[in-house]
């Protein structure tokens, strides 16, 4: 532990490494609760493996024609939010089959990344760290890009806190009450999409749905409110980051792998705990 310290008192990347895990976290913890409670979890999936294409993309358009102006998150926000229209389209309005469509854009995403990557010039090391993470590469750049989507997806997760809630419990209820269920939705996965792109810069495109919802199921042991689980998830999820930075520093392990095996034993911890208060519980009412 000692160490781990040192480096984030003595090296600039650590810094950058804790803070985008503290960000990402605030947005993880709102975010995820939305998730889980409206049960879309696999749709952050496909829109996850997605981001691959735009990350690809983005470095082609970097390397090989000179975008200099361009950073691989871009790119990675753009094939997130249009991941998030085409699902959000299709569920809507469409009569295709929700999974199908998930389904396909997970395997084009992925695809159209690994495409991309070969044909850029050289091996592009920074791209291949994006499926398994490594929040020790993020650049000030980033930390900035991060900055920006955590302040704008926690901003308008807040902000329609009501709005959200009612669509995630009772939709036929929300449209009786005239709100504009369609809108919310679309405007939900948008959210979705921006912090899987924020949560991909700290565990990689592959572990990234772990990160979403054990934080939000273990809090959801502790508390019953909407609001609570969400402060609960993003302190947990905290939590999870800078002890799994920690954890992994001297023994030079993944960061990202490290940050979910601990946010699993935690939630494997809470649920067993759980299981076994509500056994004590039922024998104390028999008495």
């Amino acid at each position: 532990m000692s160490e781990f310290l040192d480096a984030v008192a003595n090296y600039k990347f650590m810094q950058y490494a804790l803070a985008t895990g503290l960000l990402a976290s605030v947005a993880c913890g709102v975010v995820g609760t939305y998730v889980t409670m409206r049960r879309i979890g696999y749709i952050a999936g496909g829109i996850s493996h997605c981001v691959l294409g735009g990350l690809g993309a983005a470095n082609y358009l970097i390397q090989v024609h000179g975008w200099t102006w361009l950073q691989p998150l871009h790119g990675a926000v753009f094939a997130a939010l249009l991941a998030a229209f085409i699902i959000g389209f299709v569920s809507l309005r469409a009569r295709e089959r929700e999974d199908t469509i998930i389904g396909a854009l997970w395997a084009v995403g992925m695809a159209a990344g690994v495409l991309f990557i070969a044909r850029t010039p050289g091996y592009s090391q920074d791209l291949m760290s994006y499926l398994f993470g490594n929040i020790l590469m993020v650049t000030p750049a980033d930390l900035w890009m991060v900055i920006a989507l955590d302040i704008f997806v926690v901003g308008l997760g807040v902000l329609l806190f009501n709005q959200f809630t009612a669509i995630c419990f009772d939709e036929e209820f929300a449209r009786t009450r005239g709100l504009r269920v369609d809108a919310l939705y679309m405007l939900l996965l948008c959210l979705t999409a921006l912090t899987v792109v924020l949560l991909v810069s700290v565990v990689g495109i592959v572990l990234v749905i772990a990160l979403l919802t054990l934080p939000v199921a273990v809090a959801g042991q502790m508390a019953r409110s909407m609001s609570r689980i969400m402060i609960l998830s993003s302190i947990l999820c905290a939590v999870f980051t800078t002890g799994g930075l920690a954890l992994s520093y001297a023994p030079n392990l993944p960061a990202g792998a490290t940050i979910i095996v601990l946010a699993a034993a935690a939630y494997l911890a809470a649920t067993l705990a759980g299981a076994v208060s509500r056994r004590l519980r039922a024998r104390a009412s028999l008495k």
